[in-house]
């Protein structure tokens, strides 16, 4: 890690020795990077967002910029003798951005290396066409939410907003206000005065999107934020990051499932291996991955019921009842019409779902086929 935080004249000094080791930690592990930082880097920082393209963001009343504001340069990271990330090079333009690929395909890595989490071993990150390494003021506009927890137990979530916003550097009144608006965007005000500790699995990963945005940056990464969350959260989720992107946001969402992504973005970049696989609009994307049926298993009240009426779907290629009896696995190579007739399919059998879920299989079936064109 070499990321620098920035701060408000005078705050590090009314922070005690432990409350600032404490600080440092969670930082680190939220994606706030450690350390002091000049009063010169700021400023370099802040006149970097006058200048570029971030600023232009800023005004734009929604409108988004073609402009790349992030880049990648030949970008490798090596663990030893492991390669993580290799010769990556791309261009992210405002919007959101979906990053696609299986566990293990170096999603994560790679969005350490663009927050400037972690230093390439070969190649630069560029922000607004500056070395992010080269110009630490420039971390104040970034937000980042892992995929692990880091949280404040002991505090509620709108104690631990206040706290991270203070580190940043806000007031006392500036960081509530920023805190409830975080809170009220991801849907956790009735929940804001509770401790952490008791939050579920979804809520959890609200206060660390809630955290990420709370400081207005003008690019976010949010690295698996839907893991555990139920439908409604999810939807609730994904509308708000559409309005991110609307707003002139630069967001990045990695994801395994490309139909989560495709409900956010038609922008995708798929990486395999350390390597970017391919990007582009999702249409062309999609085009791949026709030939590969979508397996979808279908939770529901009546699984047989339900198999009766796919079962003559022009858009389903194939139906069984899973062997615990209480789902229905489905085949389609359609999988856009099918998702948007599904609701209309289980009100004419009389069926209630409770939810869905796409396997790994498709992607993991459009990568092996990508592999296979490649070479």
């Amino acid at each position: 890690m070499h990321g620098q935080p920035v701060l408000g004249a005078g705050l590090a000094a009314r922070v005690d020795r432990s409350a600032w080791t404490l600080a440092l930690r969670a930082r680190s592990a939220l994606g706030i990077p450690p350390g002091p930082v000049p009063a010169d880097a700021r400023c370099r920082g802040r006149d970097l967002l006058r200048r570029g393209a971030l600023a232009d963001q800023a005004g734009g009343g929604g409108a988004v910029s073609e402009q790349p504001v992030l880049a990648c340069d030949a970008v490798t990271r090596w663990y030893g003798q492991v390669i993580g990330v290799n010769g990556v090079s791309c261009e992210i333009s405002p919007g959101v951005t979906g990053v696609l690929g299986l566990n293990g395909a170096g999603k994560s890595t790679l969005f350490k290396l663009m927050a400037g989490q972690l230093r390439p071993s070969k190649g630069r990150i560029l922000l607004l066409g500056h070395d992010l390494a080269q110009n630490t003021g420039l971390y104040r506009w970034i937000g980042f939410c892992p995929e692990p927890d880091a949280l404040y137990e002991s505090m509620t979530g709108r104690e631990m907003l206040v706290y991270l916003l203070r580190l940043h550097g806000f007031d006392a009144n500036e960081a509530g206000r920023r805190a409830a608006s975080a809170l009220e965007r991801t849907h956790l005000t009735a929940d804001a005065d509770r401790k952490v500790a008791g939050y579920s699995k979804g809520m959890r990963q609200k206060i660390k999107l809630a955290q990420a945005m709370a400081h207005d940056p003008r690019v976010l990464f949010l690295d698996e934020p839907f893991n555990g969350m139920d439908p409604v959260s999810r939807h609730e989720s994904l509308a708000l990051i559409r309005e991110l992107g609307e707003e002139g946001k630069t967001v990045l969402v990695s994801s395994h499932i490309l139909h989560e992504v495709e409900q956010m973005t038609s922008t995708i970049l798929l990486i395999q291996h350390g390597r970017i696989l391919a990007e582009g609009h999702v249409s062309d994307i999609r085009d791949l991955i026709e030939r590969h049926p979508h397996q979808v298993r279908i939770a529901c009240d009546s699984p047989r019921r339900l198999a009766a009426v796919l079962v003559g779907n022009e858009d389903v290629q194939g139906v069984r009842i899973d062997s615990d009896d209480e789902h229905v696995l489905a085949e389609t190579n359609r999988p856009r019409t099918f998702f948007a007739s599904l609701p209309g399919l289980a009100l004419d059998g009389d069926v209630r779902i409770r939810g869905y879920t796409t396997a790994d299989d498709d992607l993991k079936s459009l990568f092996e086929y990508l592999v296979e064109d490649a070479s």
